[in-house]
């Protein structure tokens, strides 16, 4: 069950349907798998964070927001510290109607959607019908963010909640920079080769070496934007035995190279 802290913000957030809700933290409220009636945008500057969802789990990376649509249930985990976390909570009948609202996603934040998310830094709480110019601005931003915003971020990890595959999945994210053969991984979880790739297939919808690829792109794609490490080296340290392999994994997923990835997402902290 929530908490009763967890309770009472999700409260906030639900109490008035025709309200837009604005929360600025530093420190994220430790929300359970939930949902709300409002639509949620969310950008985090510095961190690592990930989205998670029943079926999938997301890494928000800087410069990037992600869209939940309202009844959606989901929670955040930081894996990291954050500088701040910035949620506006939009409630749907104030935006155009468009298909972008009705689909979770992360999308790239260019100037101009950073600039309006950050111009609402100063406000809090309820926004109402009668603060016009407010309430005009964050219909306005919802309705800039469902035409600007064309290509989510495509890496996406399948979550599960198999007993015999969590822990599985969870040695392949500890074991990330070393050799992740099917056969070995099989043989220590005591499978066959052919019964661990079934259980991929059925469970998670995804093989287990595009698992294991998803899995390393992550995790340099964390490296990327959280440490000063050089790409040669965050190769190495997601599991690839070649910087150009790594390179041209990451453009075949991520649709840009590692490094200019690093150069349009790193958020300097002052």
């Amino acid at each position: 069950m929530p908490t009763q802290k967890a309770l009472s913000f999700l409260e906030k957030v639900n109490k008035y349907p025709k309200a837009t809700y604005i929360y600025h933290s530093k420190i994220e409220e430790r929300l359970l798998m939930h949902s709300h009636n409002k639509h949620q945008l969310t950008y985090v500057e510095g961190g690592a964070v990930y989205l998670k969802t029943k079926d999938n789990s997301y890494f928000l990376p800087a410069r990037h927001f992600v869209w939940i649509p309202a009844g959606m249930e989901h929670f955040i985990e930081l894996k990291s510290s954050i500088s701040m976390i910035r949620n506006i909570y939009i409630p749907p009948p104030i935006l155009n109607s468009n298909d972008f609202f009705a689909t979770m996603g992360i999308y790239p934040a260019p100037n101009l959607i950073l600039e309006m998310i950050l111009f609402t830094e100063h406000w809090s709480g309820n926004i109402f019908e009668k603060e016009k110019n407010k309430y005009q601005y964050i219909r306005t931003l919802g309705n800039v963010i469902a035409e600007m915003s064309k290509n989510p971020l495509p890496v996406v990890l399948p979550t599960t909640t198999n007993e015999r595959l969590r822990p599985i999945l969870e040695h392949i994210h500890l074991q990330v920079d070393q050799p992740l053969l099917l056969k070995n991984i099989a043989k220590l979880f005591g499978f066959s080769s052919r019964s661990l790739s079934r259980l991929f297939r059925t469970d998670l919808d995804i093989s287990f070496l595009q698992y294991v690829k998803l899995a390393r792109i992550i995790h340099s794609m964390e490296k990327l934007l959280q440490t000063q490490m050089s790409i040669s080296e965050i190769a190495y340290a997601s599991g690839y035995n070649s910087p150009a392999t790594f390179s041209n994994t990451f453009y075949n997923l991520v649709k840009v190279r590692p490094v200019d990835f690093r150069k349009a997402n790193r958020e300097i902290s002052g």
